[in-house]
Parts: structure tokens; sequence; C-alpha cells
């Protein structure tokens, strides 16, 4: 009998993985995972790349909405189209990188994901294959890389948190950071940069690598997720715990007493949320960034835990009756005696986890980011607020109000209490002075009203900021391009109806006005957010809100300052004459519309809040 020949054609014709993305988005179902969002921002990314030949443009995700993941895919997806070059940059963290690149290896990716320091050496060929790499901001890191596959033709460049250490600082000096050299070196003429974050208003009003906003992509939240909506919603009842405290003083009972509530709603889904499933639970202590009130943080914390392991401390009473207490008011369908004996009982199974430094997160990160301890207190500041997923995370504890004005991306970052939190929602606590619950409570706001541009895809973004709140850092604001007072906001383009006018003329309320105009004109043209945020802070009534007759620019003239055709103008169309005709409006609403019977509904806010636009993108 004659076995097979040996022929090598049937070899030379295998290209290797193939429908890498398939692959991928089955792997994630097999896992029961929903993929519709990723789908929707890999199509999204593939459109500005490849139908609209963009080089530069931005993902944005809110925070700890798998952002990962998608990257994963989106990876896939650029292998599978002919990249043979993709560059991950992540933050300066060993532990991040890490992180990450544990999860693009064990995804199964093809080629498997290395770190730049395992191509360095001049025995490794990079040429002729395909190559996903991943590679810190770091100065010294970036350098070593462009030495390696600098000048290499069609880069692709995705930039995790791109909105920390890329942009450019020294935008209005002439000048570049380093790191953004670094990219800018990377990338090169024929090179594509692609930023992810959940705060891109840093990018934008940095033109950081000549983003266009025109083709930014929005990777929506899966149906799990609870973020902004859940923790500062607009409108409506609290899922979660929600504790207010004083604006003055730093007294240590509030510490003591968010510490209590941790520990009796661990306790209470341990014996009645999942009684035959015993989890780990973690608190995280927000401080300011000094290692002193780190340390005090950790001497309230640990003092507190050592008089409930220690019975004859002079505070055990006081303290088991408060604990008895709250667990007593707290669930009326819960044995408080049964609750106090389970933490009693397993008080010594507590861990205190300090994060001041880098050093710190690489000891100590994976028993924070999945608790080891039963009773699992983090203690940090800026480390903790960036890129950091923290599971079974149950409380959440600020400590200090903030007395300086806070940026935007800073706080929207901070929020580690987004994810996936939804089966324990109801017994999540989040103890925060009141005014800083107020400031962070308008800076989501704001940031919901300026990003709702990238999901109606206008470009030409409007970031808002007030006295308590900054959109981005000065320094990266690029002056030659950003408008500090334009003060207005575009929505949808619509076809315009000569019923709209009957809306805008009646004698009804203005409260009614604008819901009727809003369900007429549709979610894109007036979305609801907008609707509840003017009934929200219209404190005064109706009065407040100045609803004007419709404009029509077909008789104005053409030219660098306006277009048309999409009802752009760069000095704005609310002028002083159209506001004197409501003298006490803060909210101003007006339709605008063109020769060619397209209309665009307009808003502008009257009052101490900055719009600050990027101009650079304007027709």
């Amino acid at each position: 009998m004659i076995g097979p020949k040996f022929n090598i054609d049937r070899f030379l014709s295998n290209g290797g993985a193939a429908d890498q993305y398939e692959r991928q988005l089955k792997r994630l179902t097999s896992a029961g995972k929903s993929v519709t969002c990723i789908e929707q921002a890999v199509r999204g990314a593939l459109d500005s790349l490849d139908d609209k030949q963009g080089r530069s443009f931005v993902i944005y995700g809110e925070p700890q909405s798998g952002k990962t993941e998608m990257m994963i895919c989106l990876t896939a997806k650029l292998l599978d189209t002919g990249r043979d070059m993709i560059v991950h940059l992540l933050n300066d963290s060993v532990d991040l990188l890490g992180q990450n690149l544990g999860r693009f290896k064990l995804s199964g990716l093809a080629p498997a994901a290395r770190n730049f320091s395992e191509v360095l050496d001049p025995a490794v060929k990079l040429k002729g294959q395909k190559n996903v790499i991943f590679c810190k901001k770091n100065g010294g890191d970036l350098r070593k890389l462009l030495e390696k596959i600098g000048g290499w033709n069609g880069v692709v460049v995705i930039d995790d948190e791109a909105d920390y250490a890329s942009p450019n600082a020294k935008v209005n000096s002439g000048d570049k950071t380093k790191i953004n050299s670094q990219i800018t070196e990377l990338i090169g003429f024929t090179g594509f940069y692609i930023c992810v974050t959940a705060t891109p208003a840093r990018l934008d009003l940095n033109n950081t690598f000549d983003n266009d906003s025109n083709l930014w992509v929005d990777f929506p939240p899966h149906s799990k997720y609870t973020g902004q909506d859940t923790f500062f919603p607009i409108e409506g009842e609290i899922e979660y715990i929600r504790t207010l405290l004083p604006d003055a003083g730093d007294d240590p009972k509030y510490a003591r007493q968010a510490l209590f509530g941790f520990m009796v709603n661990a306790a209470y889904l341990n014996l009645y949320g999942h009684p035959n499933t015993e989890k780990n639970y973690s608190m995280l202590v927000h401080t300011s960034g000094k290692k002193v009130d780190h340390r005090s943080d950790w001497t309230v914390m640990n003092d507190t835990l050592n008089a409930l392991v220690k019975k004859d401390s002079k505070n055990f009473p006081a303290y088991v009756e408060y604990i008895w207490k709250l667990a007593n008011n707290r669930f009326n369908d819960a044995d408080p005696d049964r609750i106090t004996n389970f933490i009693l009982g397993n008080i010594t199974r507590h861990a205190i986890i300090i994060l001041n430094s880098e050093r710190d997160w690489k000891d100590n990160s994976s028993a924070a980011t999945n608790p080891t301890s039963l009773f699992t207190i983090i203690i940090g500041g800026n480390i903790v607020s960036r890129g950091v997923t923290l599971d079974n995370l149950l409380s959440m504890f600020f400590t200090r109000d903030v007395k300086h004005r806070i940026q935007q991306d800073t706080y929207i970052q901070r929020a580690r209490m987004f994810g996936s939190r939804g089966d324990y929602l109801s017994f999540f606590e989040l103890t925060i002075p009141q005014t800083l619950y107020l400031d962070w409570h308008r800076c989501f706001v704001f940031h919901r009203l300026a990003l709702s541009a990238i999901k109606e895809g206008l470009g030409s973004l409007v970031w808002l900021s007030d006295q308590r709140i900054a959109a981005a850092a000065s320094s990266s604001i690029d002056r030659s391009t950003v408008d500090l007072d334009k003060g207005e906001m575009l929505f949808s383009l619509f076809d315009y109806d000569p019923a709209i006018e009957s809306v805008l003329n009646d004698n009804a309320d203005p409260f009614e006005k604008i819901e009727r105009l809003s369900a007429k004109l549709g979610q894109g043209c007036f979305p609801d957010y907008l609707v509840k945020y003017i009934r929200r802070t219209s404190l005064s009534g109706s009065s407040t809100i100045g609803i004007h007759p419709v404009a029509d620019i077909s008789g104005y003239t053409d030219g660098p300052d306006i277009n048309k055709q999409m009802i752009t103008r760069k000095r704005g169309f609310f002028g002083k004459s159209q506001r004197v005709r409501f003298p006490n409006a803060v909210h101003h609403l007006m339709i605008v519309k063109n020769n060619a019977e397209r209309a665009r509904l307009l808003y502008k806010f009257e009052g101490s809040i900055q719009f600050i636009k990027n101009t650079i993108h304007d027709s």
C-alpha cells in the first residue's frame, strides 16, 4: 500500500490564522457575553479608517465598559484587513501592561501580542509577518521601540487612555512634550492613530495628533453596565445607597461609619444574597494624593478593625451596637444578630491595602483588583483613578472635599464604581461630601451634553466648564483653534416641517413646549437628557426658558464664517438682539433653517457655564 506523498506546495499556501475577528466574537459569545456594542465600535473604526480615510480619531467608551475586549476585537479586524504592525500604547505602569498583555494572549489572537522588549534583539525579524506589540508610554521604552520599528509603513497605533501623557502640554509654546514627540515619530507620515478613552475632551481641545472629531467613534456600554445614568441620574430614584457628608471637617467617625456600612452589606450578601457561595468584597477609600492622608485613613481603619477584634477594647460595645442597629435598620428581612455575629466571627479576615506608588501597585494590585480577603479595604488616590477595574467593589468612601477646581477627565476616571455592578447594585454604598457629589454630578451632565455630538456624528464638539469644573488642563488647550466663549450647542440636522412653528407659537407653558418639541424632533435632534437638564436647572420656573422664533438663514451670504448647508457659524447664531427678547432666560432654544428646508436646533446656556469649542474642524 502506497501512503500519501509529501507536497510542500500544500504548506506554502497556508497563510496562517484567518478570520481572527470572527474567532474573537465567537470566543466572547461562547462565554455568554454580548458583542453588539463591540461590533458597532469596530465597524465605526474601520469606516473612519477606510471609507473616510481617517489618519487619527477617537473611540470613546464609558469608564469600565469593556474597552479591552473591544480593542482585542479591533486588533483582530485590523489583522484580517492586512495591517501588519499594530502597536498598543499603555500608561507607564508595568502591572497595567502585564494585565492587558495577558488578556490579549489569553484571547488566542494570532500572532500573539508581545511586549516591546521581546522584539528588540537584532535576531528578531519583524518584516514579512504580522506583529502586535505592546509598549508603555515611557520615554526610554518608546525610544527603544522607535529604534526597532521607526519608519514602518502603515503602522497602526492604538493608544489606551490616550488623553493621559499623549497630548502635547507644550502646544502653546511651539514645542512638544517628549512622549508626544515620540508618538508622532512612531506614527510617521503613513501611520494611523486610534485614541481610546472615556475622557476625550483633552484630545479634542489639544488637537492631539490632529485627530478629527468628525470621525470619532462611539463605543456604547453593554446591557449590564451601570454608569453615569445609574450613579449620577438627572432625575428619578437612586438605585444604590448614597450617603452625603457635611463639606467641612474630616471627622474620623465618617470613615468608621462607612466601614461599618461596608461590612454590614458584605455580611448580608454572604448570608442572604448568595448564602451558598461566599464572596470577598472590597471598599475603596479615595484620599487626596498626599501620603500623610493615606496614613491617616489607614490609622482610622486599622484602629476600628482592631477594636472589633479585641472584645475587651473600650470601643467594642459602641461599635458593635452601631453595627447591630445599622443592620436592623437597613435590612427588614434579616436577623441583625446573625449579621453582627458573622462580622465579628470573620473580622480577622480583613486586609488593608495602601496604594501610594507604582511599587505598591505592583506588589498589591492583584489583591486590590480581585479581593482575596472577605473584607478588603483599599486606600489610594490617583493611582487607582484610571484604567483599574476593581472586582466586587461594594463601597467607595471619599474622605475630603476638593477645595480647588476639578478637571472633568480626572473625576470621570475616578468613577471606579462604574462597571457591571447590577447583581449587587442596591447594596453598593457611596459615601461622599455633598458639594463634591454635586460637582461630580454636574461634571457628568456637562460630559454627557458634550459627547452627544459623537453619537450623532456632528463633529466639532462643545465642552462645558464653570467655576468649579474645568473641561481640561489649561496648558493642554490649543488657543490657536479653540473658541473659549461661543456658548452654543448644535444637534442633528432634520427636514424642516412648518408644523414646528405651531408648537413654538403655542401659548402653552415652556416646559410643555420643549417636551412636545423633543417628541416631534426625536432623540438626535432634541435629546431627552437635554430636556431633563433644562427642567433640573430651571429653579426659577418657566421664565428661565427662552424659546425663540425660527431663524431663516437662506438670505445669509456664504463665507468662511458660515456654512449654510450644515447650518454652522463660527461666531454663533445667538446674538444680543435675540437674547434680549427673554431677559430672564437661562436656557435659550432656537431652530435655524436654510434655503434647502433643512434645520437644526441650537441651545445656549446663559450663565456662569463656559462653552469651549475647537473651531479647527468647522467648515
